[in-house]
């Protein structure tokens, strides 16, 4: 059987791949995508997420495969709006979740937490005096500042953020953009924090969400990859918009090296000790003194 640790990371993986309207099947150690009259293959263990859209029929081999891969599954809707499930093989270790959960359930730990965050945002270092409620009104200047800035240097007019996905057909352009280029960048953060073992629900900054932690995490990146992504999108084009956002946004993953920072980045903020470390691939004991003793039985490499 083959562990996680002989996988690639998810550093070295493709962000996002998204399929509709084809059939997705097992083809040895990939997946084979049937499209029309063409044939894609496509290396599991190279992508984080696979986002299928409507009208695409998936294998039990094919999903089988893909887990075993530790690749993620994501079922969307034709904008990429909508999702409606996913599915992944998950990590190796709960190191990196057991430490998200004591920083997470402690107050002044997590308060701390939420400071890094804004932080790595902003770039430089933020008064100790200012309160939470003052550095999110920083947060706020500094968001409207960045899609300020890209109306004027691509010519898209901004009124401001202003959608509801029971409205959709309502939105302006650059809105549909910019729904269409979170969805995607929250996937991908998705991917990553399960592929190392973190719980996107439990964030820090959003919170109540399965997906929170997420969240939380794609801020930290959406000025520099999906906001600029939306705004290039719609300077080019009001055609077949969503897959044009889609292809930017994985130009501007692929630019900033999305990949190869999530993980590093969240363990900087979670200050999460030797992110290399590789535990010992059998179960240990809770002990009341020690924290953990060796234990516990391998079933895996049970014959």
């Amino acid at each position: 059987m083959a562990r996680l640790r002989t996988l690639p990371k998810a550093r070295d993986r493709i962000s996002f791949l998204y399929f509709e309207h084809c059939r997705i099947e097992q083809d040895e150690r990939a997946i084979a995508v049937f499209k029309e009259k063409d044939k894609f293959f496509v290396p599991c263990a190279s992508i984080g997420t696979l986002l299928i859209g409507p009208g695409t029929s998936i294998t039990h081999a094919a999903i089988k495969t893909l887990a075993d891969n530790a690749c993620e599954v994501h079922w969307v809707g034709a904008d990429t709006l909508r999702f409606y499930a996913s599915g992944k093989g998950g990590a190796g270790k709960t190191d990196r979740l057991q430490h998200q959960v004591s920083l997470w359930a402690d107050s002044l730990q997590r308060l701390n937490v939420v400071r890094r965050m804004y932080q790595f945002r902003f770039q430089e270092d933020l008064d100790d005096n200012l309160t939470l409620e003052q550095i999110r009104g920083l947060e706020g200047v500094r968001v409207r500042k960045t899609y300020g800035q890209l109306s004027k240097a691509t010519g898209v007019e901004w009124k401001g953020r202003n959608y509801k996905q029971t409205d959709w057909n309502d939105a302006d352009p650059i809105n549909k953009a910019l729904s269409i280029a979170n969805s995607c960048l929250y996937a991908v953060c998705q991917a990553a924090l399960n592929s190392v073992g973190y719980s996107p629900a439990l964030g820090f900054i959003h919170t109540g969400k399965p997906l929170s932690f997420a969240y939380d995490i794609a801020d930290l990146y959406k000025a520099d990859t999906a906001i600029p992504a939306a705004f290039e999108a719609v300077s080019e084009t009001f055609f077949e918009l969503e897959p044009f956002v889609r292809r930017k946004c994985r130009e501007k993953f692929h630019q900033h090296r999305l990949m190869q920072h999530i993980v590093h980045d969240v363990d900087r903020i979670l200050q999460f000790g030797n992110p290399d470390h590789e535990a010992e691939p059998v179960c240990f004991l809770w002990d009341d003194q020690l924290q953990w003793v060796e234990g516990g039985k391998n079933w895996s490499d049970e014959e």
